[in-house]
């Protein structure tokens, strides 16, 4: 390896970035003591700033080193369809006629269970939602899931206990739950056309699997908690329902979203007309998550910005392991980089055999719930949920211990079945 200074720097400020995510209590906490200077105390508290702040850092650098045409020409050179299209999808999930459609869905097969109704509703939220992520995409699960939670439980004086674990089910099911189809999970979409992986393929390698681990998760923590979600007061039914040709409309925005995710002229398009129409019809609507949305962009593209600095190290641990390693390798290295970047680097490289390429994913995938930025979707739940939490911080290091037991089940059944 002869990394570039560019490349150096890169790497450390990729660090630098790591070791802020799981920094960001800390900074609430320096808020709350010095409040003369709150307001950049709060900022550098915010997850979703981070990798933006320190990506801002390295084109700096950039431009100092490389001069403003190298700088504007990596700049130029990196893809933000992600991060534009989870702003879009997120805003638009987001929205009254879509979460009461959804509320009404969830409720309706709760109602069905033999189980108290707000163990029945957590466990609902817990499966099925992560699951319609391989159909509606996982940003738009990971947002209606989130949404639909805040409500039920994190409004509640809950145990932080059952809190980061209930966060670290979350991104560990959503991550899981999207590799039933080949467009809806990043890491996956990154290497399906590459290696030819079709829906059939998907169900018979990973989704049934994925579905067996999210309905355990997913029950061994309304288990675990079953007591503190028996005691939560149901929330009352909202009285302004929404018409139902409205809700068809929003739901024709998000399929148009969903089916043109990698044309951007495309989505921003309809996006743009869609918040006219939200606009028009303000009567039928919340206040949409704009803040929300465009925090979780700035973190993707900040994460796009630093990770495209990252290949001349990562590419060379990924080749050095065998079919049996890559898989854990991959869970542990999601944890510290987003599992589409090692998907994508490992597409690039002839000559892996299918084991191999079905064993990276698999880590891929399992290992997207032990931090923030190991899985696009994840700063959307935690810019929705954060709230709930003291200091209205996520601790780094609770979520990874929240999502340590759901990771090792998904480990074991994409191992062991």
């Amino acid at each position: 390896m002869h990394p570039t200074s560019i490349q150096l720097i890169g790497a450390a400020l990729f660090a630098i970035a790591v070791l802020h995510t799981f920094s960001t209590g800390l900074f609430e906490r320096l808020a709350h003591r010095h409040p003369r200077h709150a307001g950049i105390w709060h900022l550098l508290g915010e997850v979703e700033v981070v990798f933006g702040f320190w990506a801002m850092v390295l084109v700096l650098f950039m431009f100092v080193i490389d001069g403003k045409e190298g700088a504007t020409l990596y700049l130029d050179g990196r893809d933000f369809t992600e991060p534009m299209f989870v702003f879009a999808i997120m805003v638009i999930a987001g929205t009254r006629p879509i979460l009461q459609f959804a509320a009404r869905v969830v409720a309706f097969l709760a109602r069905r269970m033999p189980v108290n109704c707000n163990i029945a509703l957590y466990v609902v939220l817990l499966t099925l939602v992560p699951l319609l992520g391989s159909f509606i995409t996982e940003p738009a699960a990971m947002t209606l899931a989130a949404l639909m939670l805040r409500e039920n439980v994190y409004r509640h004086r809950l145990s932080a206990r059952l809190k980061y674990v209930t966060l670290g089910t979350l991104f560990v099911n959503v991550s899981i739950g999207g590799t039933l189809t080949t467009f809806a999970a990043p890491p996956v979409l990154m290497v399906a056309g590459e290696w030819g992986w079709n829906v059939p393929f998907m169900l018979a390698t990973f989704g049934w699997k994925a579905a067996v681990a999210i309905a355990l998760n997913a029950g061994f923590a309304a288990f675990w908690f079953r007591r503190e979600l028996s005691a939560i007061e149901s929330a009352p039914e909202r009285v302004d329902p929404v018409p139902f040709p409205m809700v068809a409309v929003h739901l024709a925005f998000l399929v148009l979203v969903v089916m043109f995710s990698h044309h951007p002229a495309v989505f921003m398009g309809a996006f743009l007309f869609f918040l006219g129409f939200a606009q028009a019809y303000e009567r039928h609507q919340d206040s949409l998550i704009l803040k929300e949305a465009l925090l979780v962009a700035f973190f993707l593209g900040g994460l796009v910005v630093l990770g495209g600095q990252q290949a001349w190290w990562l590419e060379p641990i990924l080749l050095g392991l065998n079919e049996g390693a890559v898989f854990y390798g991959t869970a542990a290295l999601t944890a510290i980089t987003d599992n589409a970047a090692l998907t994508y680097l490992a597409s690039l490289v002839d000559g892996l055999s299918p084991q191999f390429q079905a064993a990276l994913v698999a880590g891929a995938v399992t290992g997207g719930g032990l931090t923030v930025i190991a899985n696009a979707p994840n700063p959307a739940g935690a810019a929705i949920l954060r709230e709930g939490f003291d200091d209205g911080a996520i601790r780094a290091e609770y979520l990874l211990l929240g999502a340590l037991l759901p990771t090792l089940v998904a480990a074991c059944a994409f191992r062991l079945l």
